[in-house]
C-alpha cells in the first residue's frame, strides 16, 4: 500500500456514530482519515445526529457530538487516497448536490478504489451515476434512488453488509462490524489474534 490515506465526506447532520465509529476505527488501524466537507476547512465542525430504531415507523433523531474535520475540502486529491468513506444521516442530500463530490466519488470509482457507504451514503453514490450493475444496500428509503440509478437494491438484515466489486454497502451503523471487515480486506488489511 503506497498511501495510507482514507478520505470521509461529511456534513452537517451526519449521523454520529457512522462518522465517529469508521474514523476511529480507520485511525486505530494506522490509517490517516481526512475527513472533509464541501466549505469547510481543517479544524472546522460538522454537527451530526444519532438516529435510532425506537418503534416508530423511520428513524428517530436526536443531537449527537461534534465532529472536527481534519483536512480542507479544496485540497482533496483522489490519487492521494486508498479508500473512500461515505456515512449516513441527512448530510448525504445535501452532499449530492455539489459537483465535486460527485467528481470525487466518480474518481474513486474509475480507479476501482475501494468505497464504503452506509445508510443514506449510498445516496450520493446514486448521484454520481456509478451504481449501474451494482447491487448495494442503503437504509430502506433509498431504495428507490438505488433502481433508478440502475443500479440493484440489496435487502439484507441491519446488521449485514453487502459487497459488490470496489463497493462496501450496509443498510445503517448496526452492520459496522461486518461493513468495516469487508472495507479493510478490500484495503488488503489483514488482522490476527494472538494465539
Amino acid at each position: 500500500m503506497n498511501s495510507k490515506k482514507i478520505l470521509l465526506l461529511a456534513g452537517d447532520y451526519v449521523e454520529d456514530y457512522e462518522i465517529m465509529v469508521p474514523f476511529q476505527a480507520l485511525t486505530m488501524l494506522g490509517f490517516e482519515v481526512h475527513a472533509v466537507c464541501p466549505e469547510k476547512k481543517l479544524g472546522d465542525i460538522v454537527l451530526t445526529a444519532i438516529h435510532d430504531f425506537e418503534g416508530a415507523q423511520t428513524y428517530s433523531e436526536k443531537p449527537g457530538h461534534n465532529f472536527v474535520l481534519t483536512y480542507d475540502f479544496d485540497s482533496v486529491k483522489s490519487e492521494d487516497y486508498v479508500g473512500l468513506v461515505i456515512p449516513g444521516g441527512r448530510a448525504p442530500e445535501y452532499l449530492r448536490l455539489n459537483q465535486r463530490v460527485l467528481e470525487i466519488v466518480r474518481e474513486f470509482d474509475q480507479a476501482k478504489k475501494p468505497i464504503a457507504a452506509v445508510c443514506h451514503g449510498p445516496q450520493i453514490l446514486a448521484a454520481s451515476g456509478i451504481l449501474s450493475g451494482h447491487q448495494v444496500s442503503a437504509y430502506p428509503a433509498c431504495h428507490p434512488e438505488i433502481t433508478l440509478a440502475g443500479g440493484k437494491y440489496a435487502d439484507i438484515a441491519v446488521d449485514g453488509v453487502q459487497v459488490s466489486e470496489h463497493l462496501v454497502t450496509a443498510p445503517a451503523w448496526p452492520a459496522h462490524p461486518a461493513w468495516l471487515a469487508a472495507f479493510i480486506k478490500l484495503l488488503g488489511v489483514k488482522i490476527s489474534l494472538p494465539q
